[in-house]
């Protein structure tokens, strides 16, 4: 279950596969908060610097999750409301979708907008079951727009993946052995690295590397539950587009239940979920 983690770099980097550097504004901030000698006015200072990620971190905060922050008019009233560690997920989150991109390739918008609604619904979900997975709405967030974001790395090195693994549109997602057959990698264990390499928190890491399958609590501890709320996320997604999720069937039960739900309350929380998602668009 573990993973040598500068053995794996280096077989990618063999392979051509590039991990993506953190932004500059991120690593700034990074350094900013590792000080503690901070307040709202020296991160926001650093946060503006990019005026892509602003725009993203109003987009985040649109979610029903942040409610409180949905009528913001100004960073400071975000940072104010949402709290600055909690920014700081959400800083790490958006700014992926500003790294790895290519404004040429229609693929990559399909992507990311499937991304940040897959992380939209898993912050619902998380405000929702707060109590009870101690999963909070920013770090779902963080998770939804991580947890595939081997995809698009794996776009960058290989021009034709997506029409390899026939991924047509936004429901259409790679299969795992079709990865490794073809690519001889795939992009939960490419995923997981780019989170380690961004220092994003080890349950976060966790949860991408196995956001496929749903481990014994006693291999991933801590991050069963915000696996469970990204399989939801990505399962209510699929439902909303009206599109069938085979890995509904093996995993549906055991993550409704690590979402303290009965499975016959299933119909009923997804209702609420998507009506409250729904309710953002």
């Amino acid at each position: 279950m573990q993973i040598n983690e500068q053995e794996a770099l280096k077989q990618l980097a063999k392979q051509g596969v590039k991990i993506p550097p953190q932004p500059r504004v991120l690593l700034e901030l990074q350094k900013l908060l590792a000080s503690e000698d901070y307040d709202m006015r020296s991160v926001s200072k650093v946060i503006t610097q990019d005026p892509g990620i602003v725009s993203l971190l109003f987009k985040a905060t649109r979610s029903p999750a942040f409610a409180r922050a949905r009528n913001a008019k100004t960073l400071d009233q975000i940072l104010m409301v949402v709290g600055i560690k909690q920014v700081f997920s959400l800083v790490q989150a958006v700014s992926l979708t500003t790294t790895i991109c290519d404004s040429t390739r229609r693929a990559f918008d399909i992507f990311w907008n499937r991304a940040h609604e897959i992380a939209q619904m898993a912050s619902i979900i998380a405000d929702d079951r707060v109590s009870v997975c101690n999963v909070f709405p920013e770090q779902a967030y963080l998770a939804g727009i991580f947890h595939e974001c081997g995809v698009p790395v794996l776009m960058m090195r290989f021009p034709k993946y997506c029409e390899t693994l026939k991924l047509e549109n936004a429901t259409c997602w790679p299969n795992l052995s079709a990865e490794d057959t073809k690519f001889d990698v795939d992009h939960c264990s490419v995923g997981y690295l780019v989170a380690r390499h961004w220092g994003l928190p080890d349950f976060v890491c966790d949860a991408i590397r196995f956001h496929h399958d749903l481990p014994e609590e006693k291999t991933i501890g801590a991050s069963v539950s915000l696996v469970a709320i990204v399989q939801a996320a990505s399962h209510f997604y699929h439902r909303l587009h009206d599109v069938d999720d085979s890995l509904w069937d093996k995993i549906g039960p055991r993550v409704i239940s690590e979402l303290g739900l009965g499975q016959d309350e299933e119909k009923d929380f997804y209702e609420l979920m998507s009506g409250r998602f729904l309710d953002k668009h």
